[in-house]
């Protein structure tokens, strides 16, 4: 029996984020909750872990408000800064966790986080900066590995090290390593996608599929779809998009995948509050047939 996932919403908005700045239109004046939308991530708890995916602007604001303490992995879907822009505040996890931070990306991703974040790189690394260890993944299932149970140890104006078998502090690097493939911890479905000519990666936890940033899904990656509680898809409007599904695009898709629920994110304000958006989706999916329940999703919801 596959073991249950929990996914928690901690942002559902564009790279913009929902209200967007000087925008005084219905949606980004409702006084609804659930129209207040950071930009995209997820916390899912699977096999016993804490898994975030993405980690954008909005980082900091989201572990302060779902009371984030520690995190096994952060799984990066792609390199734009709306889901990289936040990696600079997991300093504060290093030293509170004294773990360093385990990174899952595609290589291509990896060359950004080099180029954006030089003094994580960097020997001897700048006291202070933060500790991660970089697994590369493509699109081969891989596992997430519970605690090594190295602990950093940080030493002041010199920075973090671990503690060698001597009682010697060992300075630490940027760790690059490729993901394992099986073995103990949270096994992990990678699902190719493109955000316009941009290969892209969604997530599938057990019965939840996490997919963002989107607007070409290859039939061939269909079959990791099968018999899925709960899948969740990107849309950013009702028109055409060059990056993203469309509506019409993602009511489409929802039906081919046919999970008992749909959850659209990376919404933007065209679409109307929360209430009225939910009202609609119910009338489309009734005219087309669409037998998977679709529903906005809003910061703070939480599957299973």
């Amino acid at each position: 029996m596959t073991e249950k996932a929990r996914l928690t919403f901690l942002g559902t908005g564009t790279s913009q984020g929902v209200p967007i700045i000087g925008c005084r239109c219905e949606v980004c004046t409702s006084d609804d909750l659930r129209d207040k939308r950071f930009r995209a991530s997820v916390l899912v708890e699977y096999c016993g872990l804490n898994i975030l995916v993405d980690a954008g602007p909005d980082f900091r604001s989201q572990m302060l408000r779902a009371g984030v303490s520690h995190l096994d992995a952060i799984l990066l879907t792609h390199n734009h800064r709306d889901h990289t822009g936040g990696l600079d505040d997991t300093r504060s996890l290093n030293y509170i966790d004294s773990r360093a931070t385990e990174i899952f990306c595609e290589e291509s991703v990896l060359h950004d986080l080099e180029t954006a974040y030089p003094y994580a790189f960097a020997e001897p690394k700048y006291p202070g900066a933060p500790v991660w260890n970089i697994h590369l993944i493509g699109q081969d299932p891989f596992t997430v590995p519970p605690d090594n149970g190295k602990k950093l140890v940080w030493t002041h104006d010199v920075g973090y090290g671990y503690e060698g078998a001597d009682g010697s502090v060992i300075p630490c690097g940027t760790l690059i390593e490729k993901a394992p493939t099986s073995g103990e911890g949270a096994p992990v479905i990678p699902i190719r996608g493109y955000h316009d000519k941009m290969p892209v990666l969604g997530f599938r936890f057990g019965d939840i599929a996490y997919i963002t940033d989107m607007s070409l899904l290859p039939d061939g990656e269909m079959v990791k779809l099968q018999g899925l509680e709960h899948v969740t898809l990107n849309t950013v409007g009702y028109r055409k998009h060059h990056s993203h599904f469309s509506l019409d695009e993602a009511l489409e898709l929802a039906g081919k995948i046919g999970a008992r629920h749909t959850w659209l994110t990376h919404l933007s304000h065209t679409f109307p509050r929360h209430s009225k958006f939910t009202e609609d989706l119910s009338k489309l999916c009734a005219e087309r047939g669409i037998r998977s329940e679709v529903r906005p999703a809003w910061d703070g919801l939480i599957i299973e």
